[in-house]
């Protein structure tokens, strides 16, 4: 694992790499109980041609200091970030999965949290940045398997001027327990609705995309606005630029709402629904339940947009297509630890 101390009147210390160990925090630590904390989700992937190969890495860590920002922690170089986690896979690099198969990657956890011992809701004097992985596979490992959703406008997981628009912690802790009620439904993820007119925003912990044709009779792909109360994913913005790249449909960022979706369900003009993120890169929605009915949608075949953009992201990922959104690993035997993480 990666650790880099900060103290308010030192700075950032020199980063260490070690055996993953239990970390020592005393318990009026801020983290605990302010949760003056966030973290990031990112994947290094072994190509085809045995490079390993980071995806868009300096999205996460504008992402993260945006974050940091937010819950008053201090900045930092993202892009030394980045060096010291290349340096982390490049000793770690044997839990970088050898597979033909798609979807196994060694995951990344960046977090940064405030340690200062001090009760008092205030800005945190000391601060721990640490960096741990493991070796994962595919998030659904019989493949691009169609899943049902729960939608109850009774809970809100993001609010404008809130802070769901970060990767913190506090964001996810109290979405558990709808979860679980999801489960108990027979639903595997809950349809995040927003608002009077139940705005369709995120799905679990991923973006979602409706691609239907719109009352104009064009082909369009749209998914939720950047409007605060949605995560600036990774993905997201990933697909966003490969539909426009292909300049096949009109891709749009706006609000939808369920009443939206419902119409053009009964007018047979949609044509799928499916969320996006870094564990399963693209998930398609079979079913929801929503005012205690269920509600089934259309669902591609291997020629659906899921698919296709399944393909392209993971071709790129795993090296077969090139891309300036991939970093090699090109310091993989480099010795080099000299890093300021002073942003």
């Amino acid at each position: 694992m990666l650790t880099v101390e900060w103290d308010n009147d030192k700075g950032w210390g020199k980063p260490h790499i070690n055996p993953v160990q239990n970390l020592s925090i005393h318990p009026a630590a801020k983290v605990f109980h302010y949760a003056v904390e966030l973290f990031e989700g990112m994947k290094s992937y072994r190509g085809h041609d045995d490079k390993i190969r980071l995806f868009r890495p300096m999205e996460n860590m504008e992402r993260m200091v945006r974050s940091a920002e937010r819950v008053c922690l201090p900045n930092f170089d993202g892009r030394e970030l980045v060096q010291c986690i290349k340096k982390l896979i490049s000793i770690d690099q044997s839990w970088v999965p050898h597979s033909t198969e798609v979807a196994n990657a060694l995951y990344l956890r960046p977090t940064f949290i405030g340690t200062e011992p001090c009760l008092g809701v205030a800005r945190s004097k000391n601060a721990l940045l640490y960096v741990i992985t493991g070796p994962v596979g595919p998030y659904y490992p019989t493949g691009l398997k169609p899943i049902n959703l729960m939608a109850d406008p009774s809970y809100a997981r993001a609010w404008p001027g809130g802070s769901g628009m970060y990767k913190m912690g506090s964001n996810y802790g109290p979405t558990i327990a709808v979860q679980d009620l999801a489960e108990q439904r027979g639903c595997q993820q809950v349809l995040w609705l927003y608002g009077e007119d139940h705005e369709m925003t995120e799905v679990g912990t991923m973006n979602l995309f409706l691609h239907w044709i719109n009352k104009q009779g064009e082909e369009e792909l749209i998914t939720a606005p950047l409007n605060g109360i949605i995560l600036p994913g990774i993905t997201r913005s990933s697909l966003l630029h490969l539909g426009r790249e292909w300049n096949e449909f009109k891709v749009s960022e706006k609000v939808y709402t369920m009443e939206q979706m419902i119409e053009a369900l009964s007018e047979n003009r949609v044509i799928e629904l499916f969320g996006a993120g870094t564990a399963s890169v693209v998930c398609p929605v079979a079913r929801i339940l929503y005012k205690n009915n269920w509600i089934d949608l259309p669902v591609g075949d291997e020629n659906s947009l899921t698919q296709r953009f399944y393909n392209e992201l993971t071709d790129i990922q795993y090296g077969k297509k090139p891309s300036g959104w991939m970093e090699d690993i090109t310091d993989i035997n480099s010795t080099d630890t000299r890093v300021n993480m002073s942003g």
